[in-house]
């Protein structure tokens, strides 16, 4: 496993105590998407849930709203890791038929899945877009299921 830097970790002990504080579940993601999109410079952060047949925003944090604020399930970068319960990494989006098109300008994505953490089912995804073809790292994956494993502490 990567080793996160000390800001991260702070950040991290920032997001669990969120989770503990009074409120919707949707102030929650909307200041954990607001603060996951702060700690990577990310464009683009949306938290989404997985209710059904259908994947919904629940909050997101960027310059504008998400084109399918609602779709089905079956569709995306977002269905296939539903799917596969594991991120999903693409370097440029424009040359992969699975993207379900949020901005014009989105060159890449990673889609990491909030597992149930005891049935490993998934309820909800991060998604994070980047107006830079491969923006991407190993270090951003390792940092955004770490983030997904707080979130689903939610569930537990």
């Amino acid at each position: 496993m990567l080793v996160f830097m000390k800001t991260d970790r702070l950040l991290l002990d920032h997001m669990r105590s969120v989770l503990e504080t009074e409120g919707t579940l949707e102030a929650k993601a909307q200041r954990i998407s607001q603060m996951i999109r702060a700690a990577g410079a990310y464009r683009w952060v949306g938290i989404y849930a997985v209710e059904g047949e259908e994947i919904a925003c629940v909050a997101w944090s960027g310059q504008d709203a998400p084109a399918h604020p609602r779709f089905p399930r079956s569709q995306g970068l977002s269905g296939a890791a539903v799917r596969s319960g594991t991120a999903v990494v693409v370097g440029d989006v424009t040359s992969d038929p699975r993207y379900l098109t949020t901005f014009g300008s989105t060159r890449s994505e990673i889609v990491v899945p909030i597992l149930h953490p005891v049935t490993g089912v998934t309820l909800s995804l991060i998604d994070v877009e980047s107006e830079r073809v491969n923006a991407f790292t190993d270090d951003d994956r390792a940092f955004l299921e770490e983030c997904a494993s707080i979130l689903a502490s939610l569930y537990g």
